[in-house]
């Protein structure tokens, strides 16, 4: 809520039933029963990281999805529809071109080159300092962003559904996640992802009918004003220039945080990782781009209808669970609260899995301990996770000395501050022969002391700063300046390797020939008829 609003109305207390409570405990079980066979299973394998590399596409697709929906984004969409219309849907509706460009440009690179970390791909790229550089940065973002944030949010949410404190809401979200990640690694934590998915899918489109039936159908839809929005806005995913989110902050910012979080971003990019080979990998990026859709009309709809329907809400992080005490039947107050949680359980096993892969593979294996066995890694990696989980917690718990602040959207311009140094890096890495490693050092260093240092200035509301997409946007395009005058300035190393033609990456990659276009044609048919209608 930015400064000088009034104060927020607090979050309504939900009464759970005894059927509400079967209904979680039954998803409990089963979730935690899942998640220990799949460990009985990987309990002789030695790959805790990539699941010995055997994920087929629907696992892939759907641990990407259940990754991506954390109780941040359900909350903030909820609260965004109800504040701001669809505008908010381009951040979903835009990933299907990034995932695209994982799937078709990048996982071919990432499998030829047999990486199980995005820090090992920048030093077979541009060599050790890049490498430590990348490793640190990643671990950085992952525990404040993946774990400390998502637990914070996780266990404020379950708390108001237990009727439990912080703390304990906290402790047990970390421990459930924790479980099953040290025991059966990725393959585990996709599987379980997949579950939490289509729990998701079904407990937040069963909320969005419900409000849509309140409504009165289509007839509720017409006139209907959200916020101080002119209705003609309500509906339009570009709004013109001169609004608070004019189009072309979206057009010009969106890209960089698009291209670092679903291409470059260890914990989305190790599902695509841990593929049986290419063809899986590429059906998988497929299928979540499909899965993209669903987002807006299922978690950013009952915040659009809950302006109609509730008006007067101050606090925009209030409407979904005001939605959930004012419109579900007992047992469906319990699913919901079984989906809260599963966005959180999702998100919160994929960080710990990443941390542990990045801080075994590219910090513990090459600083401390080169020559190890693949069981030494794995036993290696289950202590991280728990370190990594009690870290969390105790993130969790600092973050809840700033419960007064938007932290959703604090998140989110995090993001858009982290993402330009390492996108610009990636992309001219990869396409550009010509760039060096001393820029890459250069970019990396210079580039994020500086996004860190405007972004700071810019969420403490330090002067007058235009939007965080558009910030992003030019950061980006400084970024990418000063690698090219330092590349062009600099000589290449002998030993940085040349990425081959893609074709040939992917035959590498375990997969002759071009994979198929087909499906991507149709989701484009698909996202073009959705932009043309909202707007």
């Amino acid at each position: 809520m930015p400064p000088g609003k009034e104060p927020a109305d607090p979050v309504p207390e939900i009464s759970l039933s005894l059927l509400d409570y079967a209904v979680i405990a039954a998803y409990a079980a089963v979730l935690m029963g899942i998640g220990m066979f799949v460990s009985y299973r990987q309990r002789k394998s030695d790959d805790l990281f990539l699941a010995g590399r055997s994920l087929h596409w629907p696992n892939v697709g759907l641990s990407i999805f259940g990754t991506n929906i954390g109780p941040t984004f359900l909350i903030a969409s909820c609260g965004a529809g109800y504040t701001s219309g669809m505008v908010t849907a381009n951040f979903e509706w835009m990933a299907f071109v990034f995932l695209f460009v994982l799937g078709m440009v990048f996982v071919p690179y990432y499998m030829h080159t047999r990486v199980s970390t995005m820090p090992e791909f920048m030093r077979k790229r541009f060599g050790d300092r890049c490498h430590t550089f990348m490793s640190w940065y990643a671990l950085f973002s992952t525990v404040v962003l993946w774990l400390g944030g998502t637990l914070f949010a996780g266990g404020a949410l379950l708390g108001q559904l237990m009727g439990w404190s912080l703390l304990t809401s906290v402790c047990v979200l970390a421990a459930v996640a924790a479980s099953f990640t040290v025991a059966g690694g990725l393959a585990a934590v996709a599987v379980t992802d997949s579950f939490q998915s289509v729990l998701m899918i079904i407990g937040a489109g069963t909320l969005c009918l419900i409000g849509f039936s309140e409504l009165g159908g289509l007839d509720g839809l017409e006139g209907l004003r959200v916020g101080t929005l002119d209705p003609e806005l309500t509906w339009r995913l570009f709004h013109p220039a001169g609004s608070e989110a004019p189009w072309y902050v979206f057009v010009l910012g969106y890209p960089v945080i698009g291209f670092w979080f679903w291409c470059t971003d260890q914990t989305i990019v190790q599902r695509v990782l841990g593929a049986k080979d290419l063809r899986q990998a590429q059906a998988g990026t497929i299928f979540a781009g499909f899965l993209k859709i669903l987002p807006p009309f299922i978690f950013l709809l009952p915040g659009i209808f809950a302006a109609a329907l509730i008006p007067g809400i101050k606090d925009d992080k209030a409407v979904f669970i005001t939605m959930v005490d004012r419109y579900l039947p007992h047992g469906m107050t319990g699913l919901m609260a079984a989906v809260l949680v599963a966005a959180v359980i999702s998100t919160l096993d994929s960080g710990l899995n990443s941390f542990s892969t990045i801080f075994t593979m590219d910090v513990y294996r090459r600083r401390l301990r080169r020559e190890v066995t693949g069981h030494h890694l794995k036993q290696a990696g289950r202590v991280v996770t728990v370190g990594a989980t009690l870290l969390a917690v105790a993130i969790a718990m600092f973050l809840a000395l700033a419960e007064g602040t938007s932290l959703f959207n604090l998140f989110q311009s995090i993001i858009g501050f982290l993402a330009p140094p390492v996108a610009a890096v990636f992309l001219l890495g990869l396409f550009w022969e010509r760039a060096t490693s001393k820029a890459a050092i250069t970019t990396l260093v210079a580039g994020f002391t500086g996004c860190v240092t405007i972004g700071t200035l810019n969420i403490l509301g330090s002067g007058s700063w235009p939007h965080f997409l558009m910030l992003s946007g030019c950061l980006f395009a400084a970024n990418c300046a000063l690698m090219v005058v330092v590349s062009l300035a600099t000589r290449k190393d002998d030993w940085e390797e040349r990425f081959p033609p893609r074709r040939e990456a992917c035959r590498d990659g375990g997969v002759p020939g071009t994979p198929s276009w087909a499906p991507w044609a149709v989701l484009l048919a698909i996202m073009t008829g959705l932009y043309v209608l909202f707007n």
